[in-house]
């Protein structure tokens, strides 16, 4: 029963029995990986703040033949999502919500793109990625149509737009090639240009996976009572 160690993504969890949660979770080197972390939902567990989605960890497993789950032994954060900050309240910080929102939205659309076991070491970049834009002050909207472009782009499900997007969506969808993600910044585009190509790009991702996303209309009802 070997001992694997990886930097991972963590994208879900699940509660199991009491005590233990099932945590789903992208490697850079063996894909995606779904474990037991036994103790995890306890006041004191040895997991405490390392399984928040889209937390980048070091993780260790363990790994049967024939099984489907593996037993997470430990995970240590390297970065974290819940220490992004919004406006100071009473003199303290608070988590920025907006972020926070996409956080979920962002790991749902790694959960449900990423294989099991299949390394894909460019989808894990480009998770790894929106930790750092997020923890710059990237937009966020314009952060998530540019994690989008891209994830289609890396599954090859992107198609032609040119004439079927206006030129202000084709600029950012060229400067989105070229510019890092926590210079988005620097990209300017309207509020108009980033609901184009949120449309087009829910068409395609709901066409593809064949249902609407969670985390998707959650999203969108946080905007609504906004």
């Amino acid at each position: 029963m070997p001992l694997y160690t990886a930097d991972a993504l963590i994208l879900r969890t699940y509660k199991l029995g009491e005590a233990d949660r099932i945590v789903v979770f992208l490697t850079r080197d063996r894909g995606k990986k779904r474990g037991v972390a036994k103790g995890a939902r306890r006041a004191r567990s040895r997991f405490l703040g390392a399984l928040e989605p889209l937390t980048e960890a070091r993780v260790a497993y363990f790994e049967k033949e024939r099984r489907e789950l593996v037993g997470l032994n430990f995970a240590e954060t390297i970065r974290t999502p819940l220490s992004l900050t919004g406006p100071a309240k009473a003199g303290h910080y608070v988590p920025d919500e907006d972020a926070l929102g996409y956080v979920s939205y962002f790991a749902e659309l790694l959960d449900e793109w990423a294989q099991e076991a299949d390394a894909d070491e460019r989808l894990y970049r480009l998770g790894a990625s929106m930790l750092g834009a997020l923890a710059s002050g990237a937009p966020v909207e314009a952060l998530a149509r540019y994690f989008e472009y891209w994830l289609l782009r890396l599954q090859g499900v992107y198609p032609e737009a040119r004439g079927t997007l206006s030129a202000q969506a084709m600029e950012f969808l060229a400067a989105s090639r070229t510019v890092a993600p926590d210079r988005l910044a620097d990209v300017p585009v309207n509020r108009k240009t980033l609901t184009e190509l949120e449309q087009v790009h829910r068409a395609l991702i709901t066409t593809h996976l064949e249902k609407a996303l969670k985390s998707d209309r959650v999203l969108r009802d946080l905007r609504r009572h906004a």
